[in-house]
């Protein structure tokens, strides 16, 4: 079991800030783990642990997960599930604790997309897995666009209502989406607080589809994965790929493709204005994304602690001169003007 894990009591010294969902009373660290990396049956049991009680010690208290992530799906909620139980269970009403359902989990018709049958079969499954009675945040993963909205919100509503989750969110849902299932959920009394989106700077199409001002009319917050855009928004790659780059190597991760010659420009370019910030390239596409309005974390993967105790630093500056940003938009831009819904 390792040595009894005892969290730091400065945890929340104000190193790390919260913010709420929405208009809902839920407060989220601006910075959250994920475990869709790291946390499978090929990584190492140890840097889990670690990475686990950096990140609560830090003051991140939100650990998210899903029932796919392994790679074989299930595993990364079994290794998760098997620390909250041995280091975190003294601290689980601190943890905001989520996971989701939505992409291929068994064979035949009944394990995937967005059924009552799936998804409230996926929640007592990984739940079992977490070791846990309820989940704080139940997500559909992605819409079904062969299963009625009502169906799929019907299942949330009932598993919130049966104690399994105490709010629902909803992940790669487009603006016009959210907004039909916010509609469904308000009138069934569902407590909707999130949408899980793909943001960074080099991918910035929720802002031409209306997602950032749909969570603010609708009263959900945003929370962005792969803010890094899969490490390409770090000083890892700006002199090429390096010879111990899993680049190509991991269907998950970078292809070669990925790092043309300008791209790796723009990397550059980008790096030059976060020096000049003082911040690292990291630090600075986190504290982007954190200066949007509606944003309410950004969720980051890492391999090592000290990795992710660089990325909690981006919270102290998340203020940007227009000059900045005018200057981040030349590189890569939004690919359309955010619009209303």
């Amino acid at each position: 079991m390792g040595t009894l894990y005892a969290a730091d009591a400065g945890r929340y010294d104000g190193r790390m800030s919260y913010r709420r969902c929405g208009r809902s009373g839920l407060l989220l660290p601006e910075v959250s783990l994920g475990t869709w990396h790291n946390f499978g049956a090929i990584g190492d049991y140890g840097a889990m642990r670690a990475m686990l009680r950096a990140a609560f010690d830090a003051g991140i208290t939100q650990f998210d997960c899903a029932n796919n992530y392994g790679p074989h799906p299930g595993e990364a909620e079994e290794n998760l599930g098997r620390l909250l139980n041995t280091d975190f269970k003294p601290y689980r009403d601190e943890l905001v604790v989520t996971t989701k359902a939505g992409y291929t989990m068994w064979p035949g018709p009944y394990g995937d997309w967005g059924s009552r049958k799936y998804l409230i079969s996926s929640i007592d499954q990984s739940l079992k897995r977490l070791n846990l009675d309820h989940v704080d945040i139940f997500y559909h993963h992605r819409p079904d666009p062969d299963t009625p909205l009502e169906e799929t919100m019907g299942a949330l509503d009932q598993i919130v209502r049966s104690g399994k989750a105490l709010y629902v969110g909803l992940s790669n849902y487009s603006a016009r989406q959210a907004v039909a299932a916010a509609k469904i959920l308000r009138e069934l009394g569902t407590p909707f607080v999130i949408d899980q989106v793909r943001y960074n700077i080099f991918d910035r199409h929720i802002e031409g589809d209306g997602l950032l001002r749909a969570a603010e009319d609708n009263g959900f917050g945003i929370i962005a994965y792969s803010p890094l855009s899969q490490g390409l928004l770090t000083d890892r790659y700006l002199n090429g790929i390096p010879e111990d780059s899993r680049i190509g190597r991991d269907p998950r991760f970078l292809q070669a493709g990925d790092l043309t010659d300008g791209r790796l420009a723009q990397i550059r370019a980008l790096n030059d204005i976060a020096a000049r910030r003082g911040q690292s390239l990291a630090e600075m596409s986190l504290s982007w994304i954190l200066s949007h309005e509606g944003v309410t974390s950004v969720l980051v993967g890492a391999s090592k602690p000290s990795q992710l105790l660089d990325n909690v630093k981006a919270v102290a500056n998340t203020s940007f001169t227009a000059e900045e940003l005018a200057e981040i938009d030349a590189i890569s831009p939004s690919t359309a003007t955010e619009r209303a819904v």
